[in-house]
């Protein structure tokens, strides 16, 4: 393997050492049962793991029912959920990727639709398709928009009740034998919705200032990391800028994450946006590629923590300048994954790292091996005759 390509050379998270720096995104798929995981999951990430991914991040996983964002949100609630997750992470490992599970509370965002069925408050036509609808939790009465529901403004017996399931949620995360564990703080769910001023308008010690908006995200940090073993890495997902006037600002993420490292974190996973209706991440913005990227170098080199870059980032040789740039650890690819769930194997050959389909699972790799030479007898190769000269005849 070429050790010149940064993408492909093993990232270590204290004990845990990933085989690359390609991640999968969490990406919520909305298709659980009650909590349960079901054959569409073992599918739906089985393949990221076959398709050459170092770390397969488990979707947003609910650690209360009425934290759910949807009635089709996974869940680890409850010890019976264990056992499926158990079952997925065995999967995962036996095409040796690493596994991760992202831990939320959904906040002001809980009880909406599955993001397919519209990505808005529910309605008839989803009470009548059998979906259930449930009281929100927030910092603050403060409504996403005007039409959706007014969260309950949490008590400290809420608080202490949320970050308590927390902590069973990642007991039962690691039981299920999970790698790492990312708590999610952003886009527009529970623990961001503590850090911006907008979704945040508390009086008391955990409103104000930034240092009082930022208490509870770090108490639930806190009491995660206590009861991980020192081996296993823990991330976190921030949005680490509302794109709002009077929201979260990049400056606010340089400062939390300094503390998210103290704290015990091992990497910051630098997203952004969320606070706006429709639920989109960053509906407001004109996105491109790899606009996200600048987070996490900023992070990097201000926090001084290990950082993942994500947004857009669609091509290998992309994702590879981020890297040798330096301006973040891991790159996570989301949809372009769903487009093409081998997409870090294909990295691998476009890049240079292989050329024969050797990491390939060799039930796959034999036979393209063998279809590669076929194609290049006429002049053709699948990713262009310049990716492939050693197979030249």
């Amino acid at each position: 393997m070429s050790q010149s390509v940064k993408m492909f050379e093993p990232l270590k998270l204290r004990a845990l050492e990933l085989k690359n720096r390609i991640a999968v995104s969490p990406m919520a798929t909305y298709s659980a049962v009650d909590g349960y995981l079901t054959p569409f999951h073992q599918t739906h990430y089985g393949r990221f793991a076959m398709g050459g991914a170092g770390l397969v991040m488990v979707e947003q996983t609910s650690v209360a029912r009425n934290g759910r964002i949807t009635n089709g949100d996974p869940g680890l609630w409850d010890d019976r959920h264990i056992d499926a997750m158990r079952r997925l992470v065995v999967h995962l490992k036996g095409f040796g990727a690493g596994t991760g599970i992202q831990i939320n509370h959904g906040g002001r965002k809980c009880s909406q639709q599955r993001a397919f069925r519209g990505n808005g408050p529910l309605n008839e036509r989803d009470f009548a398709a059998g979906e259930e609808a449930w009281q929100p939790l927030a910092p603050s009465a403060v409504p996403l928009a005007e039409d959706w529901q007014t969260p309950l403004a949490m008590t400290p017996g809420h608080m202490e009740g949320i970050r308590e399931a927390f902590v069973a949620a990642a007991q039962r995360a690691m039981l299920a034998g999970f790698d790492l564990i990312e708590l999610h703080m952003a886009h527009g769910y529970l623990l961001q919705n503590f850090l911006s001023p907008i979704a945040n308008i508390r009086d008391d010690a955990y409103g104000g200032t930034r240092e009082n908006r930022m208490r509870f995200p770090l108490e639930v940090t806190r009491a995660v990391r206590a009861v991980m073993p020192d081996s296993m890495p823990l991330l976190v997902r921030i949005s680490a800028s509302d794109w709002m006037e009077g929201g979260w600002t990049i400056e606010d993420s340089v400062a939390f994450s300094v503390a998210l490292k103290e704290a015990g974190v091992d990497l910051v996973d630098c997203s952004s946006g969320g606070n706006m209706r429709a639920g989109a991440t960053n509906s407001n913005l004109a996105r491109g590629p790899g606009y996200q990227v600048q987070f996490a170098d900023r992070i990097r080199r201000e926090a001084g923590v290990p950082t993942a870059a994500v947004g857009m980032i669609r091509t290998p040789k992309f994702a590879e300048h981020i890297l040798q740039r330096g301006q973040a650890d891991l790159i996570c690819v989301g949809r372009q994954m769903l487009f093409d769930p081998f997409w870090a194997h294909h990295a691998a050959e476009e890049l240079g790292v292989t050329g024969d389909f050797s990491g390939w699972p060799p039930q796959y790799g034999w036979w393209l091996e063998k279809w590669a030479r076929s194609l290049q007898r006429n002049g053709e190769s699948p990713m262009g005759a310049e990716v492939f000269p050693e197979l030249a005849e």
